[in-house]
């Protein structure tokens, strides 16, 4: 009969705490469960999560991922790791502007809108008919559809990393047969 208390070393079910590996799977989605010698689970981490948040943004546009006006589902997303930061502040310095004579709130452009440098060198929307500004929100339900699959992302990502941080052995090591006395 096999011991299955947790002090059993052979037991397939033993959960252990690794925080290495967690931090890795903050860092990188999958980084935590290859560190683990789970590479397959780690890449199909990785795949799973990085294709839903950039799938997410190839549906949305860029805005999707917007730390300013979209802060609760930046939550969520944050979850992904520096991988959102990133798309975030390219999406902030890129993309954003201050409104003219403003320089308290960055904003997406209206149509009608063209970012221009003003003499201090600040990013600013000025009016020009008929323009239209660099990116802007997405028509319909579609940048709601690309902020939510960002933000399951995010979500999906949580779990791998509790997976990696409360690991469950999952190899069952048989013991080598007895020889008879």
């Amino acid at each position: 009969m096999i011991d299955s208390s947790p002090s059993n070393p052979s037991t397939p079910n033993r959960e252990r705490f690794v925080p290495l590996a967690g931090l890795l799977a903050v860092l990188l989605p999958g980084l935590g469960h290859v560190y683990l010698r789970e590479t397959w689970r780690g890449v199909g981490v990785a795949v799973g999560v990085l294709g839903l948040f950039f799938g997410g943004i190839l549906i949305g546009g860029i805005d999707v991922v917007d730390s300013k006006e979209d802060r609760i589902w930046f939550f969520g997303q944050a979850l992904v790791g520096p991988v959102a930061f990133a798309v975030d502040r390219y999406h902030q310095s890129r993309f954003k502007a201050y409104e003219v004579g403003q320089r308290q709130r960055r904003r997406t452009g209206n149509p009608g809108e063209l970012r221009e440098r003003n003499p201090q060198g600040v990013w600013i929307w000025k009016q020009s008919p008929g323009a239209m500004p660099p990116n802007s929100k997405s028509l319909g339900h579609v940048n709601e559809i690309g902020t939510l699959a960002a933000t399951i992302a995010g979500m999906l990502n949580l779990i791998a990393i509790l997976d990696a941080l409360f690991h469950r052995q999952t190899r069952v090591e048989i013991p080598p047969p007895k020889e008879p006395d």
